[in-house]
């Protein structure tokens, strides 16, 4: 166990030093489309949605939610091409295509639903030990937090279908299937990458629980100009080492063939 947690730092810590080199490199372009996700993100909060009808709040939602995500996976797709060293590599070449952002709604979709089908299996499979005496409120507690753990796993294993879209030009349930097959055996390294992601955002609530406003200011300088472009950069990077492992696509496809 100590082995292989050993070997999954080391890798951790290459995806890390290939990620800070990229960012390195392309550091500019990489803020920049950060900061228009950021910008986007809180555009819609300067309209006053309650003034507007049903039909024209629904319209400026999903424009909104076409053009972040559009801009999310510009970014991935921006990456992508750095990564594989392509010289035309460019944020214009970068825009996804309509089919691709339509996969991709699809698929979040998908997600939505095998969410809602698992808490809703959890949740009736509680109800025969509410019958044998169990209390109601340790019951519900207990169906909340297994779907919350059931439900973390299976997002982190499945959260890589977005470069299966723009990489591969896999459907929505195919890169769903893939990101799960590709992840297996890379879950603790996955974890390690986001405990490091997770440790400072505690810090900067642990600054700002406790009034040390210089810090908080510090470490949200520090959030927006660096580490938010850098896990995006680390997204990127631990996809493409753990897909290098692959001579082709058939090998992962072999993988999630149990899936289907």
């Amino acid at each position: 166990m100590i082995q292989f947690l050993k070997e999954s730092t080391f890798a951790v810590n290459e995806v890390f030093s290939r990620s800070l080199n990229l960012l390195r490199h392309r550091y500019f372009s990489i803020v920049g489309l950060c900061f228009l996700l950021f910008f986007t993100s809180n555009l819609i909060s300067l309209f006053y949605l309650s003034d507007m009808g049903i039909l024209q709040r629904l319209l400026l939602v999903c424009l909104f939610a076409v053009l972040y995500f559009g801009l999310q996976l510009t970014l991935m797709k921006y990456l992508l091409l750095r990564l594989e060293g392509r010289t035309d590599a460019s944020v214009k070449r970068s825009i996804p295509s309509v089919k691709e952002l339509w996969y991709f709604f699809l698929a979040i979709s998908l997600i939505l639903l095998v969410v809602a089908c698992c808490y809703a299996l959890i949740s009736i499979a509680g109800w025969p030990f509410i019958y044998l005496g169990v209390p109601v409120d340790a019951m519900v507690r207990v169906s909340v937090l297994l779907s919350a753990v059931l439900m973390f796993m299976f997002l982190l294993r499945a959260a890589f279908y977005p470069y299966f879209i723009i990489d591969r030009g896999a459907t929505p349930w195919r890169a769903i299937r893939l990101s799960i097959a590709l992840t297996r055996g890379n879950v603790t390294k996955l974890l390690l990458i986001l405990l490091f992601f997770a440790i400072l955002h505690f810090l900067n609530g642990y600054f700002n629980y406790h009034g040390l406003l210089v810090l908080s200011i510090m470490l949200n300088v520090v959030n927006s100009f660096f580490i938010i472009p850098l896990s995006s950069v680390v997204v990127a990077v631990a996809y493409r080492s753990m897909i290098d492992k692959y001579r082709t696509l058939d090998a992962v496809d072999e993988q999630a063939g149990g899936l289907q």
